[in-house]
């Protein structure tokens, strides 16, 4: 809370950016709100609830599937699949700061928030921020990296320290920086948290965005930094030109304790110009906002059967201006709910997806500092918005498919669905702007590691019978198997994460793999990680490709880094368009980093292809 601000600034100038549970902020939200009050309750951070389920979907910056990411929830770990879903049943949670929090080397920690309601199901979209060198300065005499967007951080000398050692750092220093524009509409799949804070006095508020920031420091070896202690580094924000005008003087600045899932305040900013300026004890993800009071919300999408409407898309806007807007997504039950203004006029829409033509259903209400639910809320014209999906699914053997799922692509986003019965499924989908939906569906059989060929469909209102789809003639088994000097690394999907991209700034492009996992050995919780690279000119089944790159930190490794000094070919026996796999097999010699001693090593693959 900013205790200096006056209550006719928080009149006439407070823009609220909601964030709901799952309505994650889209856009600020402006509306005249009763300034916060001086009585300061903390909030209960160790009750604990059981979540039915908790699912979504990751992506990248170029919203494509991120495969094998590692997802936590509570105290349990899942991998995201070759759709980049995820999905946890029954964990418990902490009730008012549950987190989902998403790890994948190269990117930023995607961390979610959310209220948890007892035995009921959670929901995301989750996009990944590419963790990427945007500068370097160096440690002893500091410097200044600059973003083209206008982020910008200023180091000072003698400021950095190995994070683990506290140890004095004055060599080259890599600064990852990443600014997230509170205007866009990718803020709510970026950002982390659900925009709840704790203030000074460690009451919980609801933040108005004005431009966040993710930083890490790493050094020359790619040790973690941070700032030294009492020391301070400059961060400069920009703000966008539509907010400009209502951005205050004086705003506080806020990090994000990925502990809590909570963002905190600490420290203040100043407006120059078309910036704000502040000085930062540490680094992680930071934000410029403005607190105020919140009251919790909730509703249940269904249609006219009474049947749950999953994954529909739920706007809030304040009546008053009904371009800030925050958005979410119904879970498999149709349930959504979160944290919205306080004594606000606002506008519910029911959309078929983010960002869809038409509402579906509108309804106004009003909050006061009462939290409210809005109860079911029945999509009555159903015969012209939405459609009901039926079908069938089979093994090989033409045996009802009792363990799997069926996968639908629409607007460039997947949806996974969950059988209704042995071998069927049917499920519900409103239409955007009650017209027909072009969509792709893929049938999994888990217990046989198979999937049917993609089904493309016409969808249209009322009733949609798409016939039968065998899971049958693509495996969908994922593994990396690696053996150094007789030591053996093994990786499995879901169970382990997998990763694969090209590097096309290498000369020839390659294909980079990796392999990871969570592991306790002799008591001990490890991290293992296996990459290798080859080249991607000319491949195809059958072709054979150059080995760039291998490592293999895992325990029983003499080494994890290896230099390919002699020529190791990578044989490629299957090789199918994105969203198939790639697979292959390589063996050879080479040299253990820092020393002339050799290694042998051998390796068999196959691994989803995700561009």
């Amino acid at each position: 809370m900013i205790r200096a601000m006056s209550n006719r600034f928080l009149l006439t100038a407070l823009m609220l950016a909601s964030t709901l549970l799952f309505f994650s902020c889209q856009k600020e939200i402006n509306e005249n709100i009763d300034p916060p009050g001086n009585t300061v309750t903390p909030p209960d951070l160790t009750t604990k609830v059981n979540s039915a389920k908790v699912s979504g979907f990751v992506t990248d910056e170029n919203n494509d599937p991120v495969t094998g990411a590692s997802v936590k929830v509570g105290t349990r770990t899942t991998t995201t699949d070759e759709y980049g879903y995820f999905e946890v049943k029954n964990v418990e949670v902490v009730k008012n700061a549950a987190t989902v929090t998403v790890s994948q080397p190269g990117y930023f920690p995607g961390i979610k928030t959310y209220i948890a309601a007892a035995d009921k199901s959670a929901f995301f979209r989750i996009k990944l921020i590419p963790k990427n060198i945007t500068g370097t300065v160096n440690g002893g005499s500091g410097g200044l990296v600059t973003l083209s967007n206008g982020l910008s951080i200023s180091f000072p000398a003698n400021a950095v320290v190995n994070e683990a050692s506290g140890a004095a750092y004055s060599g080259q220093v890599n600064v990852a920086a990443y600014w997230i524009n509170p205007t866009s509409d990718d803020l709510n799949s970026e950002m982390p948290g659900d925009l709840r804070a704790l203030n000074a006095d460690g009451a919980m508020q609801f933040l108005t965005t004005y431009g966040m920031a993710a930083v890490e420091l790493t050094g020359a070896s790619g040790e973690k930094l941070q700032i030294a202690d009492g020391k301070k580094a400059t961060l400069t924000m920009p703000i966008p030109a539509s907010i400009l005008s209502s951005a205050p003087a004086s705003i506080a600045l806020w990090h994000f304790d990925e502990a809590k899932g909570l963002w905190i305040e600490e420290g203040q900013a100043s407006k120059n110009g078309s910036n704000y300026v502040g000085e930062v004890s540490h680094f992680s993800f930071w934000n410029c906002d403005v607190p105020a009071n919140f009251v919790q919300f909730n509703c249940t999408i269904v249609d006219a059967d009474g049947e749950p409407i999953p994954y529909a898309g739920v706007k809030i806007s304040v009546v008053s201006n009904p371009q800030n807007a925050a958005w979410g997504y119904t879970d498999s039950t149709g349930y959504v709910g979160g944290a919205i203004p306080a004594n606000a006029n606002l506008l519910l829409e029911v959309y078929a997806f983010f960002n869809c033509g038409n509402a579906v259903y509108s309804q106004n209400f009003t909050t006061t500092n009462v939290n409210v639910s809005l109860g079911t809320i029945t999509i009555s014209n159903s015969s012209t918005s939405t459609a009901n999906i039926t079908g069938t699914i089979t093994d090989c053997s033409n045996a009802p498919v009792s363990n799997g799922a069926i996968i639908m692509l629409n607007n460039g986003q997947y949806s996974r669905y969950p059988l209704s019965g042995p071998g069927s499924f049917d499920f519900n989908v409103i239409l955007c702007n009650s017209s027909s939906l072009n969509a792709e569906f893929i049938g999994e059989d888990y217990a046989g590691g198979q999937q049917s060929p993609s089904l493309a469909h016409t969808i249209t209102a009322g009733s949609n019978p798409i016939g039968n789809l065998q899971a049958c003639g693509t495996q969908i088994a994922e593994f990396i198997n690696i053996t150094v000097d007789g030591n053996n690394s093994n990786y499995t999907a879901p169970a382990d994460s997998m990763g694969y991209s090209v590097n096309t700034q290498s000369l020839p492009s390659t294909i980079n793999i990796y392999g990871m996992s969570v592991r306790n050995i002799g008591g001990v919780t490890s991290t293992l990680f296996s990459n290798f690279a080859f080249t991607e000119s000319g491949i195809a089944a059958g072709s054979t490709q150059s080995l760039t790159q291998f490592s293999n930190s895992v325990p029983g490794s003499t080494s994890g880094q290896y230099i390919i000094s002699t020529p190791i070919n990578v044989n490629i026996t299957e090789y199918g368009p994105v969203g198939q796999f790639v697979a292959g097999n390589f063996s050879g010699t080479v040299t253990i980093a820092g020393t002339t001693n050799t290694a042998n090593i051998s390796c068999n693959f196959r691994v989803r292809r995700t561009q």
